[in-house]
């Protein structure tokens, strides 16, 4: 966890620094954190729409700019062909459900957070799939 919280430091994200790592076998796979795309303008350089829109966290992702640290995680990954299947997922926040798909789908087994997020349907996602997630520390 101590290695994600580091990670969520490079966030450009005005209003959450998220970090997330992917490990398997005791090998970090993967890392990721909240931001731009590639190559585009981050939030800190040019604003946040949901902040000025007052839009509560965790609602309309999709006025956001950014990639969330789980989704960046899971796209390196893939951009660098390393399988994810039974990975374990270390992450500063409980994922959103946009997140939790993705985590679904790619495989991963098991999550370790520390923050929580207001998304109640990504927790029922994880639990109907099966997923262990397991809270390692406090709001």
């Amino acid at each position: 966890m101590d290695i994600a919280t580091l990670v969520a430091k490079r966030s450009t994200c005005k209003r959450r620094s998220v970090g997330a790592v992917i490990v398997k076998d005791k090998r970090i796979l993967s890392t990721g954190y909240n931001g731009a795309p590639t190559g585009m303008k981050h939030c800190l350089e040019i604003g946040c729409l949901r902040e000025k829109l007052n839009v509560p966290s965790g609602e309309k992702h999709e006025l956001c700019r950014g990639i969330h640290a789980e989704q960046n995680a899971i796209i390196q990954a893939a951009f660098y062909g390393v399988s994810i299947k039974d990975a374990t997922l270390f992450c500063t926040n409980l994922p959103c459900s946009i997140c939790a798909k993705m985590i679904i789908n790619a495989g991963i087994k098991k999550i370790y957070y520390k923050s929580g997020y207001a998304d109640y349907l990504s927790s029922e996602m994880l639990k109907e799939a099966d997923i262990e997630v397991i809270r390692t520390g406090t709001d």
